[in-house]
């Protein structure tokens, strides 16, 4: 049975959902505030539920020998070190769905805010002030509003803001021009944005490439008279710069909802005239901490039980129905793999993976780290899916992928070939009727074989005896051999043969063998076949 600690506070219906899924459920939710305490008790789950008071850093995983997921009930994971996470083959999940409508309204009621000075205008007004020609506002109809990310919470501000009557531009590297006519937006680059709006709002992740993209140099950019809004990340704005643009009067208005430091108890934009701050409240409602809560519960369950994998941050998602279908192809892309990496003495500069027919419509991505784990396997045995692409990528190792329509007798396969700096070496494979896995070729010799746990591999000369040597051999030194695969490129050409076996073969038959002069090479390899 799984066991998951929930070291946050989430709610009693989320815990209850991993009972009624029969994991064993550990609620502590306040044992992430003491990280020398979770660092100690870590290693014996398989799974963490986390919100934003875990920090998950590297020291704790360390200790995270049995750790598989962590979930993180929200959408931000900046608590989570994940590469550290990815190194030890743990994925992270987070919960991007579940809060995307509040966010989404708590921008648009950040821009009303700001557009109408409410908070002033109320603290005014508390003090016994009534100071109505003081607060004068703007109007949003008419307005161009720029968004920068239309992915989904920034599409569902789009949305609004369009039902409110304003103009939208977007500006988004990864929103194609279809999908922009699709929401009835104008797609712009972010120079034009910057020109053009009247509001700009940000729903952008934090990363190398969107730090600071509200820089000084873009917010001069900037219409005199606009209002920025954040409701997305600390850091994607100069809150210095900002600070600047708002005291000259070229920026009439701020609200921000996050930080670059946050809890934010001191920062540039506090105290300032019309900009509105709230401590992190974008998925702040009754409705969100709930929808989140329920889907890390039901997200890391289905992981743990099925291997079914959604919004994970460090791994392909596949879902439960692919899990059911892929599995017997994961398994073969995990042999196939192994086979290359224990037969592969020489650093290893490429990895190239060909698809062929019904394999090649799956769910390619996860396939590939099937593979890579395989390969990488032979030098680190506690590589898995996760871990086994980080890995590859530290070391250099180019990647590439191709698929294509069935072109043989087989309704699908999949060849691996590895390129080295002294040569290349590939073997393809297939799944039968049966869900299992089958060796169809080693070095461009067809072959049929069946994988078992211990195999042993030779390759030859085409010549009489071979047969007949090998199974005397394994007969002599009491090797059961359960399956005899035999393969050869032409008549007295070369020759392959591949022996699943019972037991492990001795060191002293593998002597044996070679002392004939008979075999060129002679190799005993190891599957997981369970």
């Amino acid at each position: 049975m799984p066991k998951v600690l929930i070291s946050d506070k989430l709610s009693p219906a989320a815990v209850q959902i991993f009972k009624d899924r029969g994991i064993d459920v550990d609620f502590q939710p306040d044992l992430g505030k003491d990280k020398d305490k979770l660092a100690e008790v870590i290693g014996q789950y398989d799974g963490l539920a986390i919100r934003s008071a875990t920090k998950v850093t590297e020291k704790i995983l360390e200790n995270a020998d049995n750790l598989k997921v962590i979930g993180r009930a929200g959408i931000g994971v900046d608590n989570v070190d994940r590469e550290a996470a990815s190194k030890k083959g743990v994925i992270v999940m987070n919960t991007p769905f579940g809060n995307m409508i509040t966010t989404a309204e708590h921008a648009i009621a950040m821009m009303f805010a700001v557009a109408r000075q409410i908070p002033e205008a109320s603290a005014s007004t508390h003090a016994g002030k009534w100071e109505k020609s003081k607060f004068m506002g703007v109007e949003l109809t008419g307005k161009t509003l720029g968004v920068i990310g239309a992915g989904n919470i920034g599409g569902i501000v789009c949305d609004r803001a369009r039902g409110l009557k304003m103009k939208v531009v977007a500006y988004d590297p990864f929103l194609s021009q279809e999908k922009a006519d699709k929401m009835g937006v104008a797609k712009v680059e972010l120079e034009e944005l910057l020109k053009r709006a009247d509001f700009i709002t940000l729903h952008v992740p934090l990363t190398d490439q969107t730090r600071n993209i509200l820089s000084r140099e873009n917010l001069e950019k900037t219409k005199k008279g606009v209002r920025i809004i954040n409701c997305a990340r600390g850091g994607l704005v100069d809150e210095e710069a900002l600070a600047d643009l708002l005291k000259s009067g070229h920026v009439a208005g701020a609200a921000f909802d996050v930080f670059a430091e946050e809890p934010a108890k001191e920062n540039p934009l506090f105290g300032l005239p019309n900009v509105v701050c709230t401590p992190h409240l974008g998925a702040a409602t009754t409705e969100a901490q709930e929808n989140v809560a329920l889907q890390v519960a039901d997200q890391m369950s289905d992981y743990l039980l099925t291997g079914a994998v959604t919004n994970a941050l460090n791994m392909p998602s596949v879902t439960a129905e692919e899990a059911k279908v892929m599995g017997p192809w994961i398994k073969l892309s995990e042999h196939l793999g192994s086979f290359i990496g224990q037969m592969t003495d020489e650093p290893i500069k490429a990895i190239n993976i060909l698809y062929d027919g019904v394999v090649s419509e799956m769910n390619l991505a996860a396939l590939n780290c099937a593979v890579i784990a395989g390969i990488m396997k032979r030098a680190n045995p506690d590589v898995n899916m996760v871990s086994a692409p980080v890995i590859a990528a530290e070391r250099g190792i180019q990647i590439s992928t191709t698929n294509q329509e069935q072109s043989g007798v087989f309704e699908g396969y999949v060849k691996v070939t590895v390129v080295t700096s002294k040569f290349e070496r590939s073997i393809a494979g297939t799944v039968f009727s049966d869900g299992k896995p089958r060796f169809i070729q080693i070095k461009g010799i067809n072959i049929d074989a069946e994988i078992g746990q211990h195999m042993l591999y030779t390759t030859n000369e085409d010549v009489p005896g071979i047969i007949g040597t090998l199974g005397a051999t394994m007969g002599e030194n009491n090797v059961n051999i359960a399956n005899f695969t035999l393969g050869r490129s032409a008549i007295k050409g070369e020759a392959i043969a591949l022996l699943y076996v019972d037991d492990p073969v001795p060191a002293a038959v593998l002597d044996k063998l070679q002392s004939t002069g008979l075999f060129q090479q002679v190799k005993t390899l190891e599957f997981d076949v369970a």
